[in-house]
């Protein structure tokens, strides 16, 4: 069994084996309830896509602004802000989808870059919005990023499209790996390093995506000290 907090969701998720039941699970999420409601307490705050918030653009904070113009939405950066006309009830999702085309627009061709230095071909370059994973890369060479690491400096994005590009000529993580996706990055050790102090922050951002699941119910113990967030239990098909 393992249990940990999404950042994203403000939820505490248990995975559960096949093999074990929901009663087991639960009795299991119980005992820990402390260790639950204490870092449920201390995620940040989120940070939703509303005139005024701050979010970061390749690193720097930029604050949004509804502009009131006519026409089709439009969003633009202009002077530290992203500027968004159209209709204010659409606002959130033109900046999410917005900000996903700046991630495909960024980090394809960046990717693409690296793989001609290393002479190797990608297939499809797709980005998406992971939780788990910054990155991802098929043996077929297709590479899978998350849409959030446009928010991040511009080094981190260059770290991780160095490490999913080193994929196509080493699969695991041994030393000729790290070795060859140093070589390609600008900056690894300060990406790793700014990912692992930082990362969790950019899930806070926006709304997060729906989450696939075999098995979703929401965890029902009565006089938990945790109950007043929502809370699922998902189980894997292992």
């Amino acid at each position: 069994m393992v249990l940990r907090v999404d950042h994203a969701r403000d939820e505490a998720v248990l995975t559960l084996p096949r093999r074990a039941s929901l009663k087991e699970g639960l009795a299991f999420a119980e005992k820990r309830r402390d260790w639950i409601a204490a870092r449920l307490a201390s995620l940040p705050p989120r940070v939703p896509f509303v005139p005024g918030a701050l979010v970061p653009l390749r690193g720097v904070p930029h604050a949004i602004r509804h502009a009131d113009t006519p026409g089709r939405g439009v969003v633009r950066v202009e002077a530290g802000e992203i500027r968004v006309s159209g209709r204010p009830e659409h606002l959130a999702r033109r900046v999410a989808d917005w900000l996903k085309a700046e991630a495909k627009r960024a980090l394809e061709p960046l990717a693409r870059a690296k793989a001609a230095r290393l002479g190797v071909a990608l297939g499809r370059v797709t980005v998406r919005d992971t939780r788990t994973l910054w990155g991802s890369c098929s043996a077929k060479g297709d590479l899978s990023l998350c849409w959030r690491l446009i928010l991040a400096p511009p080094v981190v994005a260059d770290y991780v499209c160095a490490h999913e590009v080193a994929h196509r000529m080493v699969r695991g993580h041994g030393p000729r790996f790290w070795r060859l996706a140093g070589e390609l990055a600008d900056d690894m050790e300060g990406a790793r390093a700014w990912l692992a102090r930082e990362g969790e922050r950019l899930q806070r951002y926006g709304l997060a995506s729906p989450r696939p699941s075999d098995y979703d119910r929401p965890i029902d113990r009565g006089g938990t000290s945790w109950r007043d967030r929502w809370k699922s239990v998902w189980r894997t098909r292992g």
